[in-house]
């Protein structure tokens, strides 16, 4: 078993009967809905709502109940991983293509728990990756603009031959701040760019990191 098989262990335990679950998007996340059916044959009585297709296939293949989204108001737990967590629980999130979703699931959730090994543990958000910003289409450029006057540097995210595109039918841009910025900074600053439909960064949303290492799970709390 490795550490990302561990720590996905140790959150579906964690899950009680009753509950709804958010399941999020990856490979670790796709280790957590493996656990969690396996409970779930075992008899615990759940039911889950996805933060992308992939994730609600792989859930319902394995005989979990998905519900749409638009259902619901509100969720007991949401359980993903992350690119980059910081020491006051600040996520990178991104690399994939749902940061709407994910989002609105972090934010509805009554406990957010984020799943990783040792090497996503970062001094700073951005420290190993760029930023991800969805934008819409027609305002792209309006909003590179505005991210460079904040110091940002870089482009859209390309896809083989084309442009990629998220799940929420919007562009991605990459960026890359000054190390100055803390991750505070930047979302408050991003959240204020018109054009901007959702970024990377998940500041105080996350409820508990648990983090496997060296064959052992490591749980951060807030508060």
């Amino acid at each position: 078993m490795n550490d990302k098989q561990r720590v996905a262990l140790h959150a579906a335990n964690l899950i009680e009967d009753g509950m709804v679950v958010g399941l999020g998007t990856g490979s670790t996340a796709n280790y957590f809905i493996d656990e969690l059916a396996s409970r779930h044959a075992d008899g615990l009585t759940i039911t889950t709502v996805a933060s992308s297709i992939v994730s609600a296939n792989r859930a319902q293949q394995m005989g979990l109940t998905v519900i749409a989204m638009e259902q619901l108001s509100n969720i007991d737990v949401y359980v993903d991983g992350a690119d980059e967590v910081s020491p006051n629980m600040a996520l990178l999130k991104g690399r994939g293509s749902d940061l709407v979703r994910e989002k609105l699931l972090a934010n509805a959730s009554d406990q957010f728990l984020v799943l990783i090994d040792s090497s996503k543990c970062v001094d700073r958000i951005g420290q190993n990756f760029p930023i991800p910003i969805e934008v819409a289409p027609f305002s792209w450029k309006m909003v590179l603009h505005s991210v460079v006057d904040m110091g940002g540097k870089g482009a859209l995210r390309p896809n083989g031959d084309g442009l990629a595109v998220t799940s929420h039918g919007s562009l991605v841009l990459d960026m890359a701040f000054d190390a100055a910025l803390t991750s505070q900074q930047l979302n408050e600053q991003l959240n204020a760019v018109p054009g901007i439909v959702e970024h990377g960064i998940f500041e105080q949303l996350a409820t508990a990191i648990l983090i496997g290492e060296n064959d052992q799970v490591t749980i951060l709390k807030t508060g």
